[in-house]
């Protein structure tokens, strides 16, 4: 079985992926450091060097392959993923996709303290920064909310969020 963990940058994905395979046992894969090692460049670098397009491209075959295995997996996707190609249909096809959701200024509280190693945000403003995620949700939301369960992060420990993800995934 393979549990896609999906949503905006800072709704937790990464955190809440690694305690989730601890407790499950499943194997991790966090889909931008696959990227990162084929590519042996960072995130920001591959935008810098090569541009959207040609991430966005790789995101996409590097899903395809991760959904093909049969594997029990805790996949953690980028915060764009979902928004590209047929990700969200596939995503919901081959995995059990969960949406971690997080209201903005909890996502701004966060992503303020990574805000240099996000390369879609690292030149926005601080005072910018809330806008900015409230009109890239409202662009994203219709394929966040395709995900087959939905779980709020806000004011929850990672220790809730992985047990709540449990028991809808596993009861």
């Amino acid at each position: 079985m393979i549990i896609s963990l999906l949503g905006y940058m800072g709704s937790g994905k990464t955190h809440i992926s690694k305690n989730l395979s601890v407790k499950t046992n499943y194997k991790l894969i966090d889909l931008d450091e696959e990227i990162i090692r084929k590519n042996q460049k960072s995130i920001s670098e591959i935008f810098a060097d090569r541009g959207e397009i040609y991430f966005r491209k790789q995101e996409k075959e590097i899903l395809d392959e991760i959904l093909a295995k049969s594997e029990d997996i805790i996949l953690s996707l980028g915060g764009g993923t979902p928004a590209y190609y047929n990700n969200m249909e596939m995503i919901n096809k081959k995995s059990t996709s969960i949406y971690l959701r997080a209201n903005i200024s909890t996502l701004t509280e966060r992503i303020l303290k990574e805000k240099e190693k996000r390369p879609l945000i690292a030149k926005i403003s601080e005072e910018d920064l809330p806008e900015y995620i409230a009109k890239h949700l409202f662009e994203r939301n219709f394929f966040y909310n395709q995900a087959q369960f939905t779980i709020s992060t806000d004011a929850k420990s990672a220790e809730e969020i992985v047990n709540e993800i449990e028991r809808l995934v596993f009861v």
